[in-house]
């Protein structure tokens, strides 16, 4: 591993956030060195960096882990000082007591890192009384209050571009998938393409855990937020994962079905004619759901506007050395077309 990718971010933070941040920041200091004369407020300016995050409620949250931790960890350096005297030692027993106290409370990670910082930092830069105290916590709620009012006044961010493109995605992959699939059941197959198309279905697993991190991340951006224009559109989304995800799980089922099942006498069987062609039509009706919720990339032309799944299908009974492949098959198919029809 490089030293340089431990140190650096694959992409860059929006310069938005980093303006919203130095806002809020600067904005901390000043209104908490005007409302509580003496030393530098240190920590208004730090709740105020924390607390500027990607989303509302992402902020919302991290104000409350970072006042309450705080508060404890203000209250335990008091404490100890007040009991154990102004000695350098004192700073070490209050961080070890600050995490004992975060782990008892099973408090986060976030949160015990704070009590312990915030102990540390009222015994090293300042006095022990309690109106110190006190100050150090009315500076943070400051800080923290300033962080939401900035990164809920300054364009807060609505994140449904990468909910759109990875949707899209997903489901141009899963039409393709179906058309793959179509293309290779009445056609006799090598092995390497058998191994090809199961690997190729596979990886509709890891775009939908994506499609469904980045609808997930969309909707909690409009959580809290003043903003909540496109709640509607994250609405369609979300209703358009759920129909795309059970066919996920049936277009990788019948792969391996296929893969596990195959011998070269599939090609003559009249059912495995007419699931291809079922499995032409869902592709066609993956394409349409994604284009009506508009969340693909690139319309296709090749899409009509009427879905293609009209009629069930009715099959004669196969060879006796084939009904469980294809008896799987249909069962797969009827669940496809059951996500896919309207009623």
């Amino acid at each position: 591993m490089r030293m340089t990718s431990a140190m650096r971010s694959t992409k860059r933070a929006p310069l938005l956030q980093v303006v919203k941040s130095a806002v809020a920041t600067i904005g901390a200091w000043l209104i908490a060195g005007w409302l509580i004369p003496g030393p530098l407020p240190v920590f208004a300016a730090i709740g105020a960096l924390l607390i500027v995050l990607p989303s509302v409620n992402q902020s919302f949250t991290k104000a409350i882990e970072r006042s309450i931790g705080v508060i404890v960890g203000v209250v335990i350096a008091t404490g100890l000082s007040l009991l154990l005297g102004p000695q350098s030692w004192v700073v070490l027993l209050a961080i070890v007591v600050a995490m004992l106290v975060a782990w008892v409370f099973r408090a986060t990670p976030g949160m015990g890192n704070q009590v312990a910082i915030s102990a540390m930092l009222v015994l090293a830069l300042g006095s022990s009384s309690p109106q110190y105290a006190t100050d150090r916590i009315l500076e943070t709620l400051i800080g923290v209050v300033t962080g939401i009012i900035v990164n809920a006044l300054i364009v807060p961010p609505v994140l449904t571009a990468p909910a759109r493109r990875d949707l899209g995605l997903l489901g141009a992959e899963l039409a393709a998938s179906l058309d793959r699939l179509a293309v290779a059941l009445p056609s006799v197959q090598e092995p390497a393409r058998l191994q090809e198309l199961m690997l190729q279905a596979r990886l509709l697993r890891p775009m939908q855990a994506a499609a469904e991190a980045s609808v997930t991340t969309g909707e909690e951006s409009l959580t809290l937020n003043p903003r909540r224009s496109a709640r509607g559109d994250l609405a369609e989304m979300r209703a358009l994962l759920q129909k795309l995800s059970p066919i996920v799980t049936q277009v990788i089922g019948m792969s391996r079905a296929y893969f596990d099942h195959y011998d070269d006498a599939l090609a003559d069987e009249p059912t495995v004619h007419a699931i291809a062609e079922q499995l032409r039509r869902a592709g066609h009706d993956v394409r349409l759901a994604v284009q009506i919720a508009d969340v693909a990339p690139e319309p296709s032309s090749e899409t009509s506007a009427i879905p293609a799944l009209t009629a069930p299908l009715r099959v004669k009974p196969p060879a006796s050395g084939h009904w469980i492949l294809i008896g799987s098959l249909l069962e797969d198919l009827r669940r496809i077309r059951e996500a896919l029809v309207e009623d």
